[in-house]
């Protein structure tokens, strides 16, 4: 089978790698996203020299529509009541009405949970009305990384809706086990410049959780959270990994702790390390310096493993007779 893909808020491209992991041939369509770094780091995994671009401008038809949008205006850390990026969901709703008669078969959307919570939730409601008004059949559900055998507890509202009254079933999404974090941590003999990763501003040495007793997490729970120790599972991979709450530190053998390098950090986000490598070429690091652009290209991502087990859903089975087939009688996606 072979795919054609297009990416809306494509970001680094955790689709087209889920899409590659089912053994799927990619042709790409278009890509669309416009952070500059974003792009960068998508052509240096593909085969592909795409230029910052402007959704407003786009005008294809695709089979499948994947897309997302910012989460920052989700976040539960947020209490600003602005719609602001948000409301590029809504967007894409203005881009299928403007396709005509034609619409996209699947149309697939990614975010934070908080965009469920109560002061998030009329612009997702919204996004249900009026896909609901197009014809289409909506079905979503949170989904955490962890089920699908990643060792982070990153939750995610999935929302994805058909054309027509069929719905989506997420309980045929497979499921895998938790993977152990031996596979994504680094020895600490295998770090360059190790000392860069020792954890020693005080405000992040004053909120390990390891160096706290419970009196101290207790009494200070109202006030602000507490850094884990990665032991089995780390918490949500964010933009960076020296704030709290974070993703949590290593500790070493020296009993110092450490935060996680940035190939973990994509380890983490289930890219493969010849996905770093690759980056390494666009975004070297420097010496005594940790890389803030390589943190946030993984942790602005989608994990991998679960669009990986949405594809393979909606390629297989009742779903894939929505499809048409091309001359060649292959599948079309194009997401």
């Amino acid at each position: 089978m072979s795919i054609k893909l297009l990416s809306l808020y494509g970001g680094i491209g955790a689709d087209i790698k889920a899409a590659k992991r089912r053994g799927v041939k990619v042709k790409t369509i278009d890509y669309v996203e416009w952070a500059a770094n974003r792009v960068k780091a998508y052509n240096a995994m593909n085969p592909f020299r795409y230029e910052t671009q402007d959704v407003r401008t786009w005008d294809l038809k695709p089979d499948i529509l994947v897309h997302g949008s910012p989460c920052q205006d989700n976040s539960a850390a947020n209490h600003n009541d602005d719609e602001g990026r948000s409301e590029l969901l809504l967007e894409t709703i203005r881009i299928i009405k403007e396709m005509g008669e034609w619409r996209p078969k699947f149309v697939v959307w990614e975010n934070v949970k908080g965009a469920l919570f109560k002061k998030k939730r009329p612009i997702f409601d919204k996004y249900l009305r009026e896909l609901q008004a197009l014809g289409y059949t909506n079905s979503y559900n949170v989904e955490n990384a962890m089920d699908y055998g990643l060792p982070q507890t990153r939750e995610r509202v999935f929302c994805i809706s058909i054309l027509g009254n069929e719905v989506f079933d997420f309980s045929k999404l497979k499921k895998q086990p938790l993977r152990p974090m031996s596979e994504f941590r680094q020895p600490e003999s295998e770090i360059e410049d190790l000392e860069k990763y020792v954890v020693k501003i005080p405000s992040m040495l004053n909120r390990l959780e390891d160096l706290a007793t419970a009196e101290e997490i207790e009494r200070n729970k109202s006030k602000f959270r507490y850094v884990k120790t990665i032991v089995d599972v780390c918490n949500t991979i964010t933009e960076r990994p020296d704030r709290c709450p974070a993703a949590g530190v290593f500790k070493m053998e020296d009993g110092r702790y450490r935060y996680p390098t940035e190939r973990e950090w994509w380890r983490l986000m289930d890219f493969d390390d010849d996905d770093f490598d690759l980056m390494l070429g666009v975004f070297p690091i420097k010496p005594n310096n940790r890389s803030a652009t390589l943190y946030a290209l993984a942790g602005n991502s989608i994990a991998v493993c679960v669009l990986e087990a949405i594809f393979e859903v909606i390629l297989s089975g009742d779903y894939a007779t929505n499809f048409t087939s091309d001359k060649d009688g292959q599948l079309q996606l194009i997401c």
